[in-house]
């Protein structure tokens, strides 16, 4: 089995489902709310769990009733949360997300996930020594990213890092990254490119393997020195884009020791099937709907 170790975000998102986007001052009529576990690593932990890996989470949440509800959500997945802290007098992260013709928009508001240290992830050292692969984002502070590059480093832990929300990193960083996995703009962010727009360039420039997401296009992907290859994506009716890239940097890690090739056309799959249903980790395939998915889409 897998081993997996997420380090990240844990929030709840406040989904809103409208007709359109509202313009600014404009109030809007929705057509239905819901409350869902999210977060960029809770939702990469529990993506991962789906698929039939062993997950270990680390992160924060409040101790407020979100963070319960995180909390329980995570476990009743299977997912190890000895390493997920409940801080006191702090409410958990949440996401405010509205979803219109298969599109969102998202704010962020981290509360817990800012209390994300380095101490805590040192004190994970054991579990990120023995990972076939660690996930980490950066919805929490960049000093615990750091730490877990670091630490990964020093314990052979191969590191996919997602770039998002999207913000310039030091080389050094990345050097150390077995993969880095943004999307167009995040990358040209990362890098201090913005404004440039061939990507396979900026994938050249990347002073690490880079698997590239492109949304209905699929993923675009380099491992070293090689010319960046394209894997398309699948036509599906996009319902919830809402935790498709997390799907996705899930699956890569769960199915990597297939082979890149393998590992990004099962991400992509994975991620199509995510968009197809609402809600980001209500939408997460299983390892048999996945394989499924694929018997039918070649």
């Amino acid at each position: 089995m897998t081993r997996i170790v997420v380090v990240g975000s844990i929030n709840m998102d406040l989904v809103t489902l409208a007709p359109r986007f509202p313009d600014p001052g404009e109030t809007l009529t929705g057509d239905r709310f819901l409350t869902i576990p999210g977060g960029k690593g809770a939702n990469q932990a529990v993506a991962a769990a789906r698929l039939g890996a062993s997950v270990s989470m680390v992160g924060c949440v409040g101790d407020d009733a979100f963070g319960k509800q995180l909390y329980d959500g995570l476990a009743a997945e299977g997912i190890d949360v000895g390493h997920v802290a409940r801080i006191d007098g702090i409410g958990s992260g949440t996401a405010s997300i509205t979803v219109a013709g298969g599109e969102n928009n998202i704010v962020v508001v981290p509360a817990a996930n800012g209390r994300v240290t380095t101490a805590q992830v040192e004190a994970a050292r054991e579990l990120i020594r023995g990972a076939d692969a660690v996930l980490v984002q950066l919805e929490i502070p960049l000093d615990a990213v750091e730490a877990t590059l670091r630490i990964a480093r020093e314990e052979g832990a191969p590191v996919i890092l997602n770039p998002a929300p999207a913000q310039r990193l030091p080389v050094e960083w990345l050097s150390h990254v077995r993969f880095l996995t943004p999307n167009q703009h995040e990358l040209a962010t990362v890098l201090g490119a913005e404004g440039e727009s061939d990507f396979r360039e900026l994938m050249r420039r990347a002073p690490c393997p880079v698997v590239l997401t492109r949304g209905e296009d699929g993923a675009w992907f380099r491992d070293k020195d090689d010319e960046p290859r394209h894997q398309p994506g699948f036509k599906v009716d996009a319902v919830d884009s809402t935790g498709a890239g997390d799907t996705f940097n899930a699956a890569l890690a769960v199915y990597l020791a297939e082979g890149l090739d393998t590992a990004v056309r099962k991400a992509c799959a994975a991620a199509a099937i995510a968009v197809s249903r609402l809600g980001a980790q209500d939408g997460m395939p299983r390892a048999d709907e996945l394989a499924a998915f694929l018997e039918t889409h070649r």
